[in-house]
């Protein structure tokens, strides 16, 4: 089997130092470079084009997360795998729809490392265990709040205003009391009726008061 070829980035010499020996002691793993932070991570993958790019968030000028939207943009072949301190929601949610395919927690010990290197080289996604439940939850709460939606393809600010919109009023009126102006409110309609498939205001009155979408007039 041929060992997947990966680069890492992180600002610290002496974590570099310790994750390079970790994952060398692998059959598995190939560390072919190194980088200190995002921009030199970047140019090292146009260099050695690996499998994978194991990079923290958080590193001095070009950071992390730039330089995993760089890597997707230009070397889409190459799946990028986290390993940072950071657990905050945001920070997860930002690195994957920039690109990640997985996030670890520096913590985690060499074999899961290894696995979660094995696993994004082969197209897979993995994350830690605590990063996981964050994602589960989060995903709940979406569909705890779509469930309750008529319309669960409306953002909660367009729901607000269709149900305006289908009592009647206007936009000046809609504006008035959502404290926003009227060319928002002419933004959100135009959106509803796009996600809707709807061609004009009309459709849209007569489409929400049939699902029983109707606020006090």
């Amino acid at each position: 089997m041929t060992p997947v070829k990966v680069v890492i980035a992180d600002d610290h010499p002496m974590f570099r130092f310790g994750l390079r020996e970790a994952l060398a002691s692998s059959d598995e793993v190939d560390i072919v470079g190194e980088a200190a932070d995002g921009s030199e991570l970047a140019d090292m993958v146009a260099r050695v084009e690996p499998d994978v790019a194991l990079t923290d968030l958080a590193m001095p000028g070009v950071d992390g997360l730039t330089a995993i939207e760089t890597i997707r943009q230009q070397f889409p072949q190459v799946a990028v795998l986290v390993l940072t301190m950071n657990a905050d929601e945001e920070a997860v949610i930002k690195a994957l729809q920039a690109g990640a395919r997985g996030y670890l927690l520096k913590g985690a010990e060499r074999d899961e490392i290894v696995r979660a290197v094995l696993t994004v080289s082969s197209g897979g996604n993995v994350y830690s265990g605590e990063i996981g439940e964050q994602l589960t939850q989060r995903l709940s709460r979406a569909g705890q709040v779509n469930q309750g939606k008529v319309f669960p393809e409306l953002t909660n600010r367009e729901h607000e205003i269709l149900t305006h919109v289908a009592s009647g009023q206007g936009n000046h009126e809609i504006g008035r009391q959502l404290h926003l102006s009227e060319k928002t409110v002419r933004n959100h309609l135009a959106n509803i009726l796009m996600k809707l498939e709807l061609r004009d205001r009309s459709a849209a009155v007569a489409l929400a008061r049939d699902r029983g979408l109707e606020g006090p007039r």
